[in-house]
């Protein structure tokens, strides 16, 4: 391995990196100069998430950017996105609610081929991440709270929603990985006294804008999954749970008839 290589690795290593090879290489390949090297790993180093350093996170076959202060898409979440897609591939209108950088948005548009795109979220720097990656498939981004973002002329019209929304309990967010709880916004981590705050408002009012036989999916964790088919429920959807044990991924369904 080349000397530099090596330097980086130690380094990382040092800081605790467990996966410092794979750093080191990603780091390399992305920084321009031997100073973009050195304060990409300094960053790395302070405790920086890998992706907040890099500028991008693999999502989904994507190179989705993302920048500091930004939710990073986890891994997990790419089974959403497989389970929307499965269910809906003739879909021609997708909204992405609490959508960060706008990952599962701009990963739905590129394998339904190019429906109408919509996303929203409350947080201003989300918003400017979002419409970078879903520019490349003529995907709005619209700031605001949940539903209130989105133009009333979609409303009864959507084929696919997709809510990737907070679902920590709020006693737990200190608990978090110290890459999440002090880099990332407490608005897309903070789900509520039990998880489900934001969960049961989406529920409420997807009926109103769900097309007839539109879908639901927000992802939840196994703890909760009951009773986050019990709000789907509630709010008249038929709702379902998949469950992927690979991604230690749960995705609650709800089908308007």
């Amino acid at each position: 391995m080349p000397p530099l290589f090596d330097s980086v690795v130690a380094v990382l290593r040092s800081a605790g990196c467990v996966f410092a090879e794979d750093e080191a290489e990603l780091i390399l390949s992305t920084a321009g100069t031997p100073a973009d090297i050195a304060t990409m790993v300094d960053r790395r180093v302070a405790g920086l998430p890998l992706e907040h350093v890099l500028g991008w996170a693999g999502f989904h076959g994507l190179r989705i950017a993302v920048e500091p202060g930004v939710f990073v898409p986890r891994r997990r979440t790419e089974f959403l996105v497989d389970q929307a897609v499965a269910l809906a591939r003739d879909a021609s209108l997708v909204v992405d609610l609490c959508c960060g950088s706008g990952a599962v948005g701009a990963a739905l548009a590129a394998c339904l081929g190019g429906p109408e795109l919509h996303a929203a979220d409350i947080d201003p720097a989300a918003v400017r991440c979002a419409r970078r990656n879903v520019a490349p498939f003529a995907g709005h981004v619209h700031e605001g709270d949940l539903f209130a973002a989105l133009p009333d002329t979609l409303r009864g019209r959507i084929d696919v929603l997709v809510a990737n929304v907070p679902y920590v309990p709020t006693d737990e967010v200190g608990l978090l990985p110290a890459e999440a709880r002090d880099h990332e916004p407490l608005v897309a981590l903070d789900g509520g006294s039990d998880g489900l705050d934001v969960l049961r408002r989406v529920a409420a009012e997807a009926p109103q804008w769900l097309a007839p036989g539109g879908r639901l999916l927000v992802e939840t964790s196994e703890r909760q999954a009951s009773r986050a088919v019990e709000a789907l429920t509630h709010s008249g959807l038929t709702g379902r749970l998949a469950v992927s044990e690979e991604l230690y991924a749960n995705v609650v369904i709800g089908t308007k008839a």
